[in-house]
């Protein structure tokens, strides 16, 4: 059965287009700054009410404007309409060469539980606000601009031979985008009833697929009624987890009071060497917070990111994982800027973790047991804003 399918209206950039997912920034206003920097980044259609000209209405408010600004980009030829097509895309940069492929994915294949059918596994905790601003940003633009970030974890060997070889023979480059890490980011369109589409499309759905990144996007495709939805395909060789910690702007109590044992740490590290241990950095210095295992556990209960959840959010804080108070920082952000929050009186905690291994992210996947929300920062990531899929 084919779950993976090319997208049938397609809108490629030309360029200039390309930006961080939406939910990629630990500040609204470094949204807006790129925005007035870039007016053609996605973001200004994304979050249009982070926009300059939208600054003090809501996100619901602003929706109108967003389907004005990809109309006029569209007008301007800042997109280009394509026939069926999948795109092969290539990201390179000092650190990685990362292939996958733009592509469309079926809806009712997302399952989320062991007893759910479906190939495509989502299992991380949503903030439900942002699924419902996903499902009116869909409504509204009639397009998804935003890819979900899905790893093949069967044939992913394949699929990485195959992506790499259409590659080397497809010539110029459709579209090329330079991210903020410097990273490049390359499209090419590949027409659908091609051998060679056809082919990968076979690939990239012959196997459980497991959503690395974008789990809003995906779960308002089931919420919205979307058929299919859209994906970027790509491999376990072609990515790695980044840290993802944590800001607390304002404690409750100490963590200290409710008996949370700490340990001071000298100098300045920068993070958890390993599993089995976070630290909280505030007050200029750094303190170890043990994080013990138990054995007859489910392998997800003993993440390092459940652990902080349980221990130190719910049982020292007396805090829900969602309150407005925590901001999840992703691996863009190094420690060292973490820390000048806490020290720049923005948030009275940074907790840092150390990363989850892309073995156990795919064992807790497989075994359809539910990770922490937040607990891996994919890169390279997606950008949106290369290849839209419209829909209306």
């Amino acid at each position: 059965m084919a779950i993976v399918h090319p997208i049938d209206r397609a809108w490629i950039s030309t360029g200039g287009t390309g930006a961080q997912n939406y939910d990629e920034f630990a500040s609204d206003d470094e949204i807006t700054r790129i925005i007035e920097s870039n007016p053609r980044s996605a973001l200004a259609i994304e979050m249009p009410h982070r926009a300059p000209e939208s600054l003090g209405t809501s996100f619901t408010e602003a929706l109108p404007a967003a389907a004005q600004r990809l109309a006029a980009a569209k007008q301007a030829g800042a997109y280009v309409a394509s026939g069926p097509a999948v795109a092969l895309y290539r990201i390179t940069g000092p650190d990685v060469t990362s292939y996958g492929m733009f592509c469309m994915v079926d809806t009712d294949q997302i399952s989320t539980s062991a007893d759910e059918p479906g190939l495509v596994i989502r299992n991380e905790d949503v903030f439900e606000s942002k699924v419902r601003e996903r499902v009116a940003l869909a409504q509204t633009t009639g397009h998804l601009l935003s890819p979900v970030l899905l790893l093949q974890s069967t044939r992913g060997d394949d699929l990485q031979q195959a992506l790499q070889s259409e590659v080397a023979a497809a010539g110029a480059p459709a579209a090329t985008d330079t991210d903020h890490q410097g990273r490049v980011h390359e499209i090419w369109p590949l027409a659908a009833g091609t051998a060679a589409a056809a082919r990968l499309c076979e690939l990239a759905g012959g196997g459980e697929l497991v959503v690395a990144d974008g789990n809003h996007r995906s779960l308002a495709a089931q919420t919205g009624g979307l058929a299919r939805f859209l994906a970027v395909v790509t491999t376990p060789a072609s990515v790695s987890i980044q840290p993802y910690n944590r800001l607390i702007t304002e404690l409750p109590r100490d963590p200290a009071d409710a008996g949370l044992p700490t340990e001071p740490v000298p100098g300045t590290p920068d993070l958890p060497p390993g599993r089995g241990t976070a630290f909280l950095y505030r007050n200029g210095g750094f303190a170890r917070i043990p994080l013990p295992r138990d054995p007859a556990a489910p392998p997800v209960d003993n993440l390092d990111h459940s652990l902080v959840e349980r221990l130190l959010v719910r049982d020292a804080l007396g805090l829900d994982p969602g309150d407005k108070r925590i901001v999840y920082v992703g691996g863009d952000y190094p420690a060292s800027w973490l820390c000048g929050e806490v020290d720049a009186g923005r948030a009275d905690v940074a907790v840092l973790i150390a990363p989850v291994s892309t073995g156990d992210f795919i064992e807790v996947n497989l075994a359809r047991q539910k990770m922490p929300r937040k607990s891996t920062w994919f890169t390279p990531k997606a950008r949106a804003g290369l290849v839209l899929a419209e829909w209306s």
